[in-house]
Order: C-alpha cells, then structure tokens, then sequence
C-alpha cells in the first residue's frame, strides 16, 4: 500500500493539474497562427506573427472576446509547404483550435488549407494572392487582393505609366504565387496590345541567374516582371545590372521586405512593385498604427505585418458578430465581412472568399520605398 502512495499523489496532482488547464480554457478563445518564423522567407512569417500578436493584445486589452481572452498558438512551418501542412494538423488536432490564421505564401496556404476545410474550421489567410487558395473550399479566407488584379494592375501600369511595349517575364517555376502571377501579368499585357519577347524561369534557392539574365538581354525589352521573392530579387536585380540590363524591374508583394534593398542594394533604384499598403500613407489611421508598431519593435511595419494585424481583426470582428466560435457560424460571420476599416483599406469579403480592395504600386528610389500610384479594383 505504502509504494502505492507516489502514484496516488502523482495521479492528483495531474488530475489537478489537467482539471486548472481545462479550467483556463473555459475562459479563453485559442485561435491557431502558422507562418514562415524560420527558413528562406522568415521575414514574412515574423512580420506577419508580429501584426497578429498586437492586435491580440489590443482585443485583450479591450476586454476580449465574449468575455473570453484571446490566445494564439502559433507553429513554425520552416518556410516549407510540408511543414505548414503538419503544424496545421498539431493546432486542429492537439490545440483544438477554432480558427486559423495564415500563411503569407500561397504554397503553404495550399498545402494547409485542406486540412481546415476538412475540419470544419475557418482558416484566414493574411497574404496569400493565388486565387486557388480561396478555391479549397466554403471555411477558406483571405484579407488580401488576388493575383489577377495584381498581374493585370502591373501589366497596365507597365504600358500606361511607364509606356512599355514589349517585356519580359522571370519566374520562379517552384512558387505558385510567382507562377499565378506571371501569367496574369503576361495575358493582360497582351490583351493590351504588348509582346512578351521572353518567358524564362528559376528555381527557389537558386542564386545564379546570370543564364537567364543573358537571353532577356538578347531580346531587350523595356521592362521585365520579375514575380518572385525578396530572397532572389535583390540578388536577380545586381546581376541584371552587372549584364548592363538597366531597364526597370516590376514585382508583386513578395518584394516587400527590407531585404529587397538590403540584397539589390543600388540595383533596384528605379524599379516598382505592387503592395497592400504605403508606409508614407498619410491617413491617421496608418500612421497611428505605424506609431504603436515602432514603439514595440523599433521599426516600420511592412505590409505583411499590416495584414496579420487585419487578419486576426477581421477574425475578431467575426466572432463579436456571430456571437459563437461555432465553425459553421463563424464561416458565415467571416463571409458578412462588409467594409471592415483594416489598415490595409476597407475589407469587404466577396462571394468567392476573397478580400476586394485596392492596391498601391511603389517605387524603390535612393534605397527607400516610396508611394507612387494607387488603383481600385
């Protein structure tokens, strides 16, 4: 009886133990977050995680959710599809939690967003842009504009602003955000009357591009979309101009990162990329929000910070309206989204769960990023 006693008192304490866990979880609302913490696009996922974490301690502060407070899981998926998939599985399966935001890259999105269908479970995606990510099904969301109207918008911007007739196109055959949106740049400037002289590609992680450099030379075209990441963009802008190819370079958001001129340097003076937000927006809102970002972490947000702060927002305004975290409920609040004021601009969700809302193109000039032309869709 004696030796029974340690296993007595442990099996109490764990009781104990599980029944105060159980008890904290009575008062909270546990959303799960996956996102890029580590590997080749980390800045996006910290980015984004840090726009999450103020708008939590914001609603918190606020008094909550339904009188609940509001906590975030958040898995690392190293930057790779795989691994978004797997922390997708840990946060419906363990953490049993009733809404999911992420991921900023749309191959990670797809490879996790079938999961969150499956279950029932609402999944938010803050940056995600290839229109298939919406396509997985009626719980899937987004916050940001999509592909087409990302593509198309560069493509006129290419002939209409910059007086473009003829272009060529580098993209990354791995990534299907750069994918999508080469070909949506690549039908419109054709519609429009353009000649794409050459279509070549990379491969993620790839750090020559000096080949393919050469034969967009050989055919000199006036501009060239280059729909990738900041990881190779700086890189791709530096050996373009060692090849003496000085026309500019036009990209999506995936540009936006500090590495983009940290890599390109002087190289990517002169060139414009399209993005969800302008941090030289000189609304109230924008700034204000610039301000208490700062003061946390000492520096300006990008856009990808902006839209997890929106994201995780768009999810809260959801949960206040439908009164529940039901997953089918929830799906239907989300969907009611109407004019939400993010810091990204109004938020209104369409019929095909995505966000409609404008876009502004920037401009990298003196190693800076600057605000030169906005577009509604």
């Amino acid at each position: 009886m004696i030796r029974c006693v340690p296993a007595l008192i442990a099996g109490l304490v764990a009781a104990l133990s599980l029944g105060a866990c159980e008890g904290n979880r009575a008062d909270e609302i546990v959303v799960g977050e996956f996102a890029s913490l580590t590997g080749g696009t980390a800045t996006f996922g910290r980015s984004s995680d840090a726009g999450v974490q103020l708008a939590v301690e914001e609603i918190n502060a606020a008094g909550g959710l339904l009188g609940k407070t509001l906590r975030v899981v958040v898995e690392d998926d190293q930057s790779k599809p795989e691994e978004a998939r797997t922390a997708v599985l840990k946060l419906l399966k363990q953490d049993r939690v009733v809404a999911v935001l992420g991921e900023v890259a749309s191959s990670r999105s797809l490879a996790a967003a079938p999961e969150c269908q499956r279950a029932g479970v609402p999944m938010i995606s803050p940056a995600s842009t290839n229109p298939k990510v919406t396509q997985v099904g009626d719980h899937i969301f987004r916050v940001c504009f999509i592909d087409p109207f990302q593509g198309s918008t560069m493509a006129k911007f290419a002939m209409k602003t910059l007086g473009a007739k003829t272009a060529a196109i580098l993209r990354d055959v791995k990534n299907d955000y750069s994918v999508g949106l080469a070909d949506f740049f690549r039908d419109e400037f054709l519609r429009e009357g353009g000649k794409i002289l050459t279509d070549v590609s990379y491969s993620e992680g790839d750090i020559d591009f000096k080949a393919q450099l050469t034969a967009i030379r050989a055919v000199r075209p006036e501009v060239v979309f280059v729909p990738g990441y900041y990881t190779e963009v700086g890189l791709i802008a530096r050996q373009a101009r060692e090849l003496g190819i000085a026309v500019p370079l036009l990209g999506g958001d995936g540009w936006d990162s500090p590495r983009t001129v940290e890599i390109g340097g002087a190289a990517v003076d002169g060139c414009y990329f399209s993005n969800h937000y302008a941090a030289d927006d000189p609304t109230e809102a924008v700034q204000s929000f610039i301000e208490k970002y700062r003061r946390k972490h000492f520096e300006v947000p990008d856009a990808m910070a902006v839209l997890g702060y929106d994201a995780a927002q768009v999810l809260a305004d959801a949960i206040r309206r439908a009164g529940t975290t039901e997953g089918a409920k929830l799906r239907d609040a989300i969907a009611a989204t109407r004019d939400f004021p993010g810091i990204s601009g109004k938020i209104t969700i369409d019929e095909q769960r995505n966000a409609r809302k404008s876009l502004v193109v920037l401009k990298i000039d003196g190693g800076k990023v600057k605000f030169f032309q906005k577009v509604e869709p």
